[in-house]
């Protein structure tokens, strides 16, 4: 039992030291890491005109709208397909990729609408 336990820390160490010599080396290796300098502040004033804040949420608001009133139409689109064709038979791909659409389509709204 104590031969077993001998050999047990043998293997250990003897496996232990060389990860640690190999860390240690390469941690002396690598360059020591310099703070990035930040850039120096700027006054906005100088930096040209200023987009206005109020302008850019109307364009947003009249995108959204637009990107509604599509995913309207793909929606009732959507709505007339599925009650042409049989409860029983598998969607079709047109159906699959109008409702993949709509998806991408409503989650463009949400993030707009959100910010």
């Amino acid at each position: 039992m104590m031969d077993s336990r001998r050999r047990f820390l043998t293997m250990f160490l003897v496996s232990g030291v060389p990860l640690g010599v190999m860390s240690h080396t390469v941690q002396a290796q690598e360059s020591p890491s310099k703070p990035i300098p930040k850039p120096p502040l700027r006054d906005e004033d100088t930096e040209g005109p200023k987009i206005d804040s109020k302008v850019l949420l109307e364009a947003n608001q009249k995108d959204i709208k637009k990107n509604i009133e599509r995913l309207f139409q793909l929606a009732s689109e959507l709505k007339a397909e599925v009650e042409k064709t049989d409860s029983v038979q598998v969607l079709s791909v047109v159906m699959l990729k109008k409702a993949e659409e709509i998806e991408k389509l409503a989650k463009g709204i949400r993030s707009r609408a959100i910010g």
